[in-house]
C-alpha cells in the first residue's frame, strides 16, 4: 500500500526504496539508513549506485535533509545529476566508514553544500 504523506516512517520501509534526480532519472537505491546514536538524529542515508547486479556497486552517503520524499511514487528525490553523484563522497561496500567519523560526515555534508545535522544552525 502506498504511503500519502506520512510524517513517520519506519527505516525498513525506505530500505529499497529508489532515488531519483530532478529529471526522473535513477540514481540508485536506499541501503541503509544510519542513526547517530549520541543524539538520535538521521546521520545519513546509504545510497547504492552503479555496477551491475550488486557487482561493483559503490556506495554513497547522503545527508538525510537532501533527500526529498515524493511518497506516491514511494522514492526519493536528490537533486544532484550522476555526474556530480559519481564524485561524491563514497565508500566500497565491503569497507565501512568508522563510526563515530566526523570527518567523513563533514565531507559529505560539505559536498552537498548541508549544514551538518550536529551544527547549531541545522535547525533541529
Amino acid at each position: 500500500m502506498p504511503y500519502l504523506n506520512p510524517q513517520v516512517l519506519s527505516a525498513t520501509t525506505m530500505i529499497g526504496d529508489e532515488v531519483k534526480n530532478a529529471d526522473g532519472e535513477s540514481l540508485g537505491k536506499i541501503e541503509e539508513i544510519m542513526i547517530d546514536r549520541t543524539n538520535g538524529h538521521v546521520a545519513y542515508a546509504v545510497l547504492s549506485f552503479g555496477g551491475f547486479l550488486g557487482v561493483g556497486d559503490k556506495l554513497f552517503a547522503v545527508p538525510w535533509n537532501s533527500l526529498t520524499l515524493n511518497a506516491p511514487d514511494h522514492s526519493f528525490r536528490l537533486d544532484v545529476d550522476k555526474e556530480r553523484l559519481e564524485n561524491a563522497p563514497g565508500f566500497d561496500k565491503n569497507n565501512w566508514p568508522k563510526s563515530p567519523d566526523r570527518a567523513f560526515i563533514d565531507e559529505v555534508y560539505s559536498f552537498y553544500d548541508v549544514e551538518p545535522y550536529y551544527s547549531s544552525h541545522a535547525g533541529n
